[in-house]
């Protein structure tokens, strides 16, 4: 039996952190995530014509990640992370290589083909690369998982853009910082954090919201109605670098091969905690599999 495809859209780049450059971008993460979980991960990018984008190239390569990555004139994307208790702050280069995604036939005939494509904000920041994702959701196939990671960055997005996006998804992540900005953006004040997420449900038809509380929590609300929360498992962290990312690509990959909602929101739990204690979004699984630090924990 063949693996689900999971494609990709939007950034790739270096994340300059204090201890050396590591190769990222969160809906890349989210590939290389759902790769390790069940599924075949794909990048749809671009990179600049320079020494960075083919050690990308070949980073993504070396971690099973297959690339539809186009190459042009423009930098290979940089982020330099500044890390405070290992929580990361960035500062994102602009005009750079994956704001010029190129709209081709064969980005077309790969996005009509996959069971699951991620988005962000921070990927349609330019007009050229907005276009492309845009018309590239417009081709994804009937019951395809349309997976939207908000993932707010710096002022790189708009209420327009949101309902642009949410007009597309069927997946919805959103952490708790940015579920109270939503609240003020979609004029939703006194609702509950479960009324808030469920207001999101109907209003835009989605199968799935995930909401993040850092280090305290995680709830996946499903159209149906259920319900999984869990607990965040205290971890030495090294770095929370792509953490919500390798949750969000674990979780599709486990849904994507048929796992039922709350085993699959542990197995993205138990994955985004193994992310943190290690540096980069990128870490090799051990051989025997992320360990299971929920279960670890109740003892």
């Amino acid at each position: 039996m063949s693996k689900p495809t999971v494609i990709s859209l939007g950034e790739i780049l270096w994340d300059m952190l204090p201890t050396g450059k590591r190769a990222g971008g969160a809906p890349v993460n989210f590939a290389y995530h759902a790769s390790q979980n069940g599924a075949e991960g794909y990048a749809i990018s671009a990179v600049g014509n320079d020494e960075l984008g083919a050690e990308l190239i070949a980073d993504a390569h070396k971690a099973g990640i297959n690339t539809l990555v186009q190459t042009n004139e423009y930098p290979t994307g940089t982020v330099d992370v500044a890390l405070t208790n290992g929580i990361p702050e960035y500062t994102i280069v602009k005009n750079v290589a994956w704001d010029h995604i190129k709209l081709t036939d064969e980005l077309i005939d790969a996005v009509s083909k996959a069971d699951a494509v991620c988005f962000g904000t921070l990927g349609l920041r330019s007009p050229e690369s907005h276009d492309t994702i845009i018309e590239l959701l417009k081709h994804t196939k009937e019951g395809a998982l349309k997976f939207f990671d908000i993932n707010l960055r710096s002022d790189f997005y708009s209420k327009e853009l949101i309902e642009e996006l949410l007009g597309y998804a069927t997946v919805f992540k959103i952490n708790d910082d940015e579920l109270l900005l939503m609240r003020d953006m979609f004029e939703l004040p006194g609702t509950t954090d479960e009324e808030a997420c469920n207001w999101f449900i109907k209003n835009f038809g989605l199968e799935y919201i995930i909401l993040t509380g850092g280090a305290t929590f995680s709830t996946i609300i499903a159209k149906d109605g259920e319900v999984s929360t869990l607990h965040t498992p205290h971890v030495e962290v090294a770095d929370t670098v792509g953490a919500g990312d390798s949750f969000s690509g674990s979780f599709t990959g486990k849904i994507l091969t048929g796992a039922p909602l709350k085993e699959a929101h542990r197995a993205a739990v138990n994955t985004s905690a193994y992310v943190c204690t290690k540096e980069g979004g990128w870490p090799t699984y051990p051989a025997e599999g992320v360990p299971d630090y929920l279960a670890a924990a109740a003892k």
